[in-house]
């Protein structure tokens, strides 16, 4: 196989474990979100603490975190960029977490998602995981939920 088609087929078996990723984050089942990562998984998610350091600790955070949404969690992923070689993939795109929530709120927001792959064992796993949220700098440091992808950007001083 040629160098070119065989990141070719990693960048598509990176692409099937992050669609099938996504597939058991909706379905908020938790050992299934767990078996897309690697025993030694980083984590800097949303949530607190700061970094999450292993599967252990994400379990505990995905078994506290799905139950807060009624019915199934809205996972979408956009602009899903992958590069990849024969052990190693980057993967970077907006997605949009949505849902109804048990305390009668609901959660529509975009955030940015990084994660690093690598084939253990013949197997692509997600090693590490950076999720954000922009915030705004003007000051109060509050958290810039209200951005979409495809819409304007709003400016420091831009009153729109």
């Amino acid at each position: 196989m040629s160098a070119a088609a065989s990141a070719s087929d990693d960048e598509a078996q990176v692409r099937r474990l992050i669609d099938s990723w996504a597939d058991a984050m909706r379905a908020k089942d938790v050992e299934g979100t767990l078996s897309h990562y690697a025993r030694e998984i980083v984590s800097f998610d949303l949530a607190p603490p700061l970094k999450y350091v292993g599967a252990q600790s994400l379990r505990d955070s995905l078994k506290a975190w799905f139950p807060t949404f009624q019915g199934a969690v809205g996972y979408e992923l956009r602009d899903l960029s992958v590069t990849a070689d024969e052990n190693l993939a980057f993967c970077r795109s907006l997605n949009r977490i949505s849902g109804a929530r048990t305390d009668g709120t609901t959660t529509e927001v975009w955030i940015r998602m990084t994660l690093c792959c690598r084939k253990i064992g013949g197997a692509w796993k997600i090693v590490h995981e950076h999720a954000s949220v922009p915030f705004y700098m003007d000051g109060s440091y509050k958290a810039a939920t209200d951005l979409f992808p495809d819409a304007p950007n709003r400016l420091e001083g831009d009153p729109s």
